[in-house]
């Protein structure tokens, strides 16, 4: 795959970051509060925002009665925003439909697993496939399209909003038959030995019998509960598709997106993500100014690596943030002064092209009254969150050339959501504490430590572009994979996989003849059993003595334990503890021009510090800078080919020193060189320009 070494603007007509967030002035209608818009203009320029998010929940007030259209708000909007120098994410606004909707039409509204028919209310509480609420989509989507296919402000299509949630309905019960039909070539008995029916007798002999998993019903063969969570993404796409028919129609050259939410668990993003044009996603990391903040960070660093990676690099739209706090955390402790910029820092330092807020005016009432905004109910400018975006805003100014850059990873981490569908699902060998994504960034954190670039993966991607591919929890093989990580390393990479690998297929079937299945010959081992010790369990793991993966000493195993059986593997640890004491913890196959490695238990920070810190060494991953760097604080960099943009970030209290080594930088915020060592405060950042 030939990719670019710098990606265009998200618009041609924004060559610089975009800089603003969600504003809702429906809400705030000239008529009740005189003069508010016109103050917003003023704010927005003071505080550096040239961009705003509008019309996500705007269905009310664009259509107030059904077929009685009310654009006259939205024109003044648009135009001020034009006339101010700002831009326009416009929304769809399919996120929340009007009332009278619900009651003129109530096949809208959702029905639950449990088979009840919602009331009116909420957000996404809609069916994706009532012909009626497609319809009624398409209208109102049409008539936005057609007014504002030339509006100067218009960039981007926001379509919807964090699209979440399934439907039980009839409707849906008929999609999912069909979905059923085509994926088993309209033949039963292909679903009945896929899904194991033959389990309490649960054998279906027409595709007419089956529900959708029910916790009054079916819920427990897991090839339908894996099945039925393909469906819904399947179906939201296919939603998402019938949004933006008349979008891309009548405004072909206006890029669309949906905004992410991370590692949201109810839809496989790796499929969702392939229908936008560009990836946004909603950023809300924990940074409460805790001892432990850094640790946060590293998961909000792997997820803005993910967002990344969707697209095979293309930069992402930092769509929603808060600039103070949140209102829906168990405590929304306000961020220490100087946070704001360094987390803003950390998104574009891993590929955002834009810095957007949840929300630009705080709303008066209802529930996010009280979650955090640019403009506070004082009004004004002069607050100390208010001055805060202004620094952001002044900062991604002199950022411009870092627009469309990206970063080019010798390291893959996979993060697949099948499989993680699968794991949670499994009944055994742990019920709580599974934690594959816990075990990811578990994976993920000793290359962030060592600013060592990341992209994520899923089964699905090129593995030949890495020289290393850590694939954590493997549990769901799919059809080809294995074989394809066998290439893989037979062409000289480098594989990592750990215990729970290799043990099902993609309809949740357990591999036959031995685990980790398909991946039984390139690791070259055998798991007889897995063990599952208690929470507060630790099982002694001894490293043997002249081993070659960088480990010392002795090591904790706890949570899952696989049995193993070296078949041709070369064992680096043994188990120190409980009956399978002797038994390999720690394995490395040669297989072709490369190798690869096992680890049968998991692991803390220390364990994976050492051993992933000598493959860092070892195979000379490239790092952002060849220096250690201090506890909380990591180094990301964007380059185009010809220059590297290094971002040094500091996630403690505390200031904190970096050794430049002998090289010589710009800094990008000051204009002067720096070299040497230099000094991160307390929540600091530093952007530095370097040229390859």
């Amino acid at each position: 795959m030939n990719l670019p070494a710098k990606y265009p603007p998200i618009s041609p007509k924004t060559p610089f970051f975009l800089h603003g967030g969600d504003y809702n002035p429906d809400q705030w209608m000239p008529e009740v509060y005189p003069g508010v818009w016109e103050e917003d203009m003023r704010l927005m320029k003071l505080a550096g925002c040239n961009e705003a998010s509008v019309g996500i929940f705007s269905w009310a007030s664009i259509e107030p009665e059904e077929g009685r259209f009310e654009f006259g708000w939205l024109d003044k909007i648009m135009d001020m925003l034009a006339k101010n120098g700002a831009f326009a994410v416009l929304a769809t606004p399919s996120g929340a439909r009007p009332a009278w909707m619900s009651q003129k039409y109530p096949e809208v509204l959702r029905v639950e697993g449990n088979r009840q028919r919602n009331l009116h209310g909420k957000r996404h509480n809609h069916c994706f496939s009532s012909p009626v609420y497609r319809e009624k989509v398409r209208i109102i989507n049409t008539k936005l399209a057609e007014r504002y296919k030339d509006h100067p402000a218009l960039i981007v299509w926001h379509v919807s909003n964090e699209y979440n949630g399934d439907c039980h309905c009839d409707y849906c019960q008929k999609a999912f038959r069909g979905w059923l039909r085509k994926r088993y070539g309209n033949d039963i008995e292909k679903l009945n030995q896929a899904w194991w029916t033959g389990f309490w007798a649960h054998r279906f002999n027409d595709f007419d019998q089956v529900e959708s998993p029910s916790p009054i019903g079916e819920d427990l063969l897991h090839g339908h509960n894996l099945d039925w969570k393909r469906f819904v993404t399947d179906q939201t796409i296919d939603f998402f598709r019938a949004e933006i028919e008349p979008l891309k129609r009548i405004t072909p050259k206006v890029p669309v997106t949906t905004n992410l939410m991370g590692v949201f668990e109810g839809l496989d993003y790796w499929k969702l993500a392939k229908e936008l044009d560009v990836v946004s996603w909603d950023h809300y990391p924990p940074y409460q100014d805790q001892e432990d903040m850094w640790k946060f960070a590293i998961g909000a660093s792997f997820q803005h690596d993910l967002n990344r990676s969707f697209k095979d690099g293309q930069p992402f739209m930092q769509m929603e943030m808060t600039p103070s706090m949140t209102n829906w955390m168990p405590v929304s402790k306000l961020k220490r002064p100087g946070t704001l910029l360094t987390e803003a820092m950390q998104s574009v330092a891993h590929g955002a092209d834009t810095i957007q807020y949840f929300q630009w005016r705080k709303s008066r009432g209802s529930s996010e009254k009280f979650h955090g905004a640019v403009v506070d109910h004082s009004g004004h400018e002069n607050t100390r969150v208010f001055r805060e975006v202004a620094e952001v805003g002044a900062v991604l100014k002199k950022l411009s050339p870092v627009i469309g850059t990206t970063v080019r990873p010798e390291v893959g981490i996979i993060f697949d959501w099948e499989n993680r569908w699968a794991i949670e699902d499994s009944k055994g060998p742990r019920n709580e504490g599974r934690e594959y994504v816990g075990t990811v960034l578990d994976h993920y954190r000793p290359f962030w430590v060592q600013g060592v670039p990341v992209d994520v993966l899923s089964e699905d991607s090129d593995f030949s572009r890495y020289k290393l591919v850590i694939a954590p929890m493997l549990y769901m093989v799919r059809a080809g994979v294995g074989e394809r990580l066998e290439k893989f390393v037979a062409e000289g990479g480098v594989l990592v996989t750990t215990y729970l690998s290799g043990v099902v297929n993609e309809t949740d079937l357990c591999y036959l003849g031995g685990f980790p299945g398909p991946l039984r010959k390139v690791m070259g081992v055998w798991a007889e059993e897995i063990d599952a010790p208690f929470k507060e369990q630790r099982v002694k793991v001894e490293s043997a003595p002249g081993n070659d993966a960088g480990l010392n000493g002795t090591y904790e195993g706890r949570s899952l334990v696989d049995l193993l059986h070296a078949e041709g593997a070369k064992v680096l640890a043994t188990f120190g503890s409980e009956f399978y004491a002797g038994r390999p913890a720690v394995t490395v196959n040669s297989f072709g021009k490369g190798r690869a490695y096992y680890v049968a238990s998991r692991h803390d920070a220390k364990f994976h510090g050492d051993f992933f810190g000598h493959l860092i060494k070892q195979m000379g991953l490239k790092r952002v800078l060849e220096t250690t760097l201090p506890e909380g604080v990591t180094a990301q960099v964007r380059g185009d080919g010809k220059r590297e943009y290094v971002f040094l970030l500091n996630f403690k209290r505390t200031a904190a020193k970096v050794d430049l080594g002998g090289r010589k930088y710009k800094d990008m915020i000051s204009g002067q060189e720096v070299g040497g060592v230099v000094e991160l405060g307390g929540y600091g950042n530093r952007v530095l320009e370097r040229t390859v």
